[in-house]
């Protein structure tokens, strides 16, 4: 049976912005970056623990039409695609403070809740992503 959960995707409206955010600002690895040549394998992880990766794909081909492709960039934009992502973190106070003081824009404080701190905040393309610290 499995033994593992390996990769996460996530849609992105442009890679290179993608990697601004991922690596610049949250302070992610870069795990693989290859040209397929039918779409652009480009994943990040938290850096020390490269087992769990983050795949920043483009909406489109060959795994969906162009119409449909374009339905997931309008829902994207929105902010109506409904994946999302938990990073932990050891101290999400300091953390928070941290991104934020690197543009990161939130949608929600830090607050405890009964499985610990944690808070949200989206990347440029509208994912939702949270940030936690467990107890």
């Amino acid at each position: 049976m499995f033994t593992a959960i390996t990769h996460s995707q996530i849609y992105v409206l442009d890679q290179d912005e993608a990697l601004g955010f991922y690596v610049g600002k949250l302070g992610l690895d870069v795990n693989t970056d290859a040209d397929l040549g039918f779409m652009r394998w480009l994943t990040v992880n938290v850096p020390g623990h490269p087992d769990r990766q983050i795949l920043l794909s483009l909406p489109g081909g060959p795994s969906m039409s162009a119409e449909t492709a374009a339905q997931i960039r309008s829902l994207l934009t929105k902010g109506a695609l409904c994946g999302t992502h938990i990073l932990t973190t050891d101290d999400c106070r300091k953390t928070y403070e941290t991104l934020l003081s690197r543009g990161v824009e939130f949608t929600e404080e830090p607050t405890e809740r009964p499985y610990g701190i944690d808070c949200g905040f989206r990347d440029p393309f509208g994912n939702h992503i949270r940030m936690t610290q467990p107890l």
